[in-house]
């Protein structure tokens, strides 16, 4: 089997097309932006569709928690553009159930404006750290070269006051159940931690020139 028909057959079980939403929330042409924290610095703002999709996924792994359940593992998450039907993968993650301690329930999934699934408004966060580049008013230091390459591939110049994506920046998400089968059918129940490194490994070989993540892909 082709790992075209691989990653294909993985979106389309997943529903990655018809599930996604637009990721950041677009007025007149450009990214909304609005003022955060107690300096009120300038952030890229996350669309209500995203809030809600990825706040609805997160919602099955704090339930199964506080229930000792046991039946998610976290989330697996897909920052992604779409040319026709086809998903073209831009960032891949995950986000574990667990913190540091393998106890408790991780501070990424309870934090819902900060942190939020690593998709947070905080710096070290994405949507923190992407701004600090995109948005104007940020100290150069928190520019990192990580998401300078993001703000090039998604967006038309920056930093900007009224930043321009080249395309539509889609969002999936989904709460990975314990046992699921990932990306190779055959290999069968695979863990969330497997599942974004073969998801990565894949994606960056058919995607390499379009996937930002930088750990896990396959280097020629």
């Amino acid at each position: 089997m082709s790992k075209s028909k691989i990653w294909n057959d993985f979106c389309l079980k997943n529903k990655v097309f018809t599930n996604s939403v637009p990721l950041f929330e677009e007025g007149s042409g450009s990214v909304q932006t609005f003022q955060y924290g107690k300096n009120k610095r300038t952030l890229l703002k996350r669309s209500k569709d995203m809030e809600t999709l990825l706040g609805d996924e997160v919602k099955k792994i704090i339930d199964d928690f506080e229930s000792a359940s046991n039946n998610y593992e976290g989330i697996i998450y897909m920052m992604l553009w779409k040319e026709e039907e086809n998903i073209i993968p831009l960032y891949i993650g995950k986000s574990e159930k667990f913190g540091i301690n393998n106890k408790d329930l991780s501070t990424n999934l309870t934090d819902a404006r900060g942190k939020f699934s690593r998709w947070g408004y905080n710096y070290a966060y994405h949507f923190g750290d992407l701004s600090a580049v995109v948005c104007e008013g940020h100290s150069p230091d928190k520019g990192t070269p990580k998401y300078h390459q993001w703000a090039e591939k998604l967006f038309t110049t920056y930093p900007s006051s009224a930043p321009k994506l080249k395309q539509t920046v889609w969002f999936w998400s989904k709460a990975w159940e314990t046992g699921s089968t990932g990306i190779w059918q055959d290999f069968g129940p695979t863990s969330l931690t497997f599942l974004e490194y073969l998801l990565i490994g894949v994606a960056s070989d058919l995607f390499p020139e379009d996937l930002l993540n930088r750990e896990g892909v396959n280097r020629s």
